[in-house]
């Protein structure tokens, strides 16, 4: 009898654990819902987190890790998704770790991300991320090489935002890239190429005369003339 008894105990409490968290969950997604409806970034990252914790589901931590670094909060996506490379990770997921390690200053580890975006999807604008980090850890080979690809691939039309500037700004991204070029001319010879950098750097000047990040480059390099 008291053996009963204990399993009619202990089914009960499953069952009240069971309705418990379909309760909670009705609860956060219906906050969820408001919180998108409000515009809330923050509130849909705590509605998703509390719902990751009552139902983990990889894709939804994948949101959760992006939408923190629409926010800046870049150590908060990696402690998200990690900052391992993995296989059999979502292109989103990939591209979380590139930008946030991005952000934070570390290049060597960013760049092992953007590789595998751009391994599974090229385009001019991961090969402009790949060819600026590898400017960055001096890897010149590798960057002209991704620099040769944009040049041949970039659209006219495509743009890319700098933010040197308090106020941000956008530029063509033929002129992004001639600006890299004209980058890796200097480095790779820091005292006989500064005079091909400049030409090179008034290319990028001539197909956008307000490439402000472009006119600080030349400056510098015509200090480095006199």
């Amino acid at each position: 009898m008291k053996k009963i008894l204990l399993l009619l105990v202990v089914m009960a409490s499953f069952s009240m654990t069971a309705q418990t968290q379909s309760e909670l969950q009705k609860h956060f997604e219906a906050y969820y819902k408001q919180m998108k409806k409000q515009g809330d970034v923050h509130g849909v990252i705590d509605a998703m987190t509390h719902l990751d914790v009552l139902k983990p589901l990889q894709a939804r931590r994948d949101t959760i890790a992006y939408l923190y670094i629409t926010e800046n909060m870049n150590v908060e996506a990696l402690n998200t998704v990690g900052i391992e490379k993995n296989a059999a990770d979502s292109d989103l997921n990939v591209e979380v770790k590139a930008i946030a390690l991005k952000a934070l200053n570390e290049p060597a580890r960013a760049l092992e991300h953007y590789e595998v975006l751009l391994s599974r999807k090229p385009s001019p604008y991961l090969a402009y991320e790949l060819a600026d980090l590898k400017l960055q850890v001096k890897d010149l080979a590798g960057a002209k090489t991704n620099i040769e690809y944009g040049l041949a691939n970039v659209k006219d039309d495509m743009k890319y935002a700098f933010y040197e500037m308090q106020q941000p700004y956008e530029t063509s991204l033929k002129a992004a890239f001639t600006y890299l070029k004209a980058l890796l001319i200097y480095n790779e010879d820091m005292t006989n190429n500064i005079e091909k950098a400049i030409v090179t750097m008034n290319l990028a000047l001539t197909i956008d005369p307000n490439f402000n990040l472009a006119k600080i480059s030349k400056d510098a390099l015509l200090k480095k003339t006199k």
